[in-house]
């Protein structure tokens, strides 16, 4: 398998998971500031490796009237102060050509959204301009599909990249897990990333906001280390309940510790 190097830790192929975490939306500076510190606090005292993630603009939201984000400019700047102020690498999605050039002066990897992940020249363009690229498997996409987009990419060169499942389509407002797609996109020679709290949302499933099933997130992410996976991605915010973006699926930063202990301990098991 592809190995990933990040910082001072490795990705993929055996190494032991990374988390990819943050809150769904940057909502202000104070906020993500706080949650970046947290998570980098509690990462450090579990021994996880961690990248920071918050979107600078959520453009794929249910209404026109949903929160977006501070924008790219702001929302870059904001990333940036977090990322050299606390020594971490961060991550954000990106929804346009126009963003892709700023975006990859700032991230150290650049997600491609799950509705974008068929749009060949979009991810291309990505794959040319940054470091390392996480792509979102779409939710309408069989497992073995992935090999498609993950050829696309590496026709540029680019050999850094991870998938991340986060459910599939399973009629309407909702998603299901199969597991199973794990190991068959690990097999493909990349790191696989869970992200476990977009897999218990329930897409548009409140009318005008998709809604969420947050109790879920503890039992799907301890089955998929247990699978065998490189990444875990989770949403978390200090107060999910005012969260101004997917605050139904995400986690409440209290039960971080508890949580990543166990996965830590589940994950030395499955790759001793």
């Amino acid at each position: 398998m592809k190995q990933i190097i990040l910082k001072d830790f490795v990705i993929g192929s055996g190494a032991p998971f990374v988390l990819i975490a943050g809150p769904c939306v940057i909502e202000d500076e104070k906020i993500t500031r706080d949650t970046a510190i947290f998570l980098k606090e509690i990462a450090g005292d579990i021994g996880i490796p961690l990248i920071f993630k918050a979107s600078y603009d959520k453009a794929n939201r249910t209404s026109i009237n949903s929160y977006r984000g501070p924008g790219m400019t702001k929302g870059l700047e904001i990333l940036k102060e977090i990322k050299e102020e606390l020594r971490i690498p961060v991550l954000s999605d990106v929804h346009r050509f126009e963003e892709i050039e700023k975006a990859s002066q700032v991230l150290d990897v650049i997600q491609v959204p799950a509705f974008l992940c068929r749009q060949t020249d979009f991810i291309i363009e990505i794959a040319r301009s940054a470091r390392i690229i996480n792509i979102k498997k779409g939710q309408f996409l069989a497992p073995w599909d992935v090999s498609n987009i993950l050829a696309k990419v590496s026709s540029t060169g680019n050999e850094n990249f991870m998938i991340t499942e986060r459910g599939t389509s399973f009629g309407y407002n909702n998603l299901v897990s199969d597991f199973r797609a794990l190991p068959i996109m690990r097999d493909m020679g990349y790191p696989v990333i869970f992200d476990a709290t977009h897999s218990v949302q329930l897409p548009g499933g409140s009318g005008n906001v998709s809604g969420g099933q947050r109790e879920m997130v503890p039992y799907l992410s301890r089955a998929a280390v247990a699978v065998g996976i490189d990444g875990l991605f989770l949403e978390v915010h200090p107060d999910p309940e005012c969260a101004l973006c997917d605050g139904a699926n995400s986690l409440y930063l209290d039960t971080l510790p508890d949580l990543l202990g166990t996965l830590k301990e589940i994950d030395e098991i499955v790759k001793r």
